[in-house]
């Protein structure tokens, strides 16, 4: 494993950790941490979403972290309430570990960035 991918991992794990301290619950993946991100993005709080509500949450949750890297903007809201997304430019090709590494990313900037945490990682 690279250098660069061991300390995304410490980094992942500490999100995970933060994530459990203030939750109660550790998301079990990236999808439970995304899934997180799209209710705080959708901003009415947790309750019982519907299949497609859940897919719709997630799409949000990836949508916003990308956009910290100017590949989607906001175009607004529907009259629900819920927000839509415009690609402003093409996402790369990458396989599924890659685009997992960078959704990975992406969530520990929003979580830096948008909440303002921090994690602590275990000295290497």
């Amino acid at each position: 494993m690279l250098k660069r991918d061991l300390e995304l991992e410490r980094t992942w794990q500490a999100l995970l950790a933060e994530l459990e301290k203030s939750l109660g619950k550790k998301p079990k993946d990236l999808n439970g941490v995304l899934f997180t991100i799209g209710v705080q993005e959708l901003g009415r709080g947790a309750r019982t979403f519907s299949k497609e509500e859940k897919q719709d949450l997630l799409h949000i949750a990836i949508c916003k972290v990308l956009s910290l890297s100017g590949y989607y903007q906001l175009d607004g809201t529907d009259k629900e309430g819920w927000p839509h997304w415009r690609l402003l430019k093409k996402l790369p090709h990458f396989d599924l570990l890659e685009q997992e590494k960078l959704l990975k990313m992406h969530v520990i900037e929003y979580f830096e960035k948008e909440l303002g945490w921090r994690f602590n990682q275990l000295p290497t």
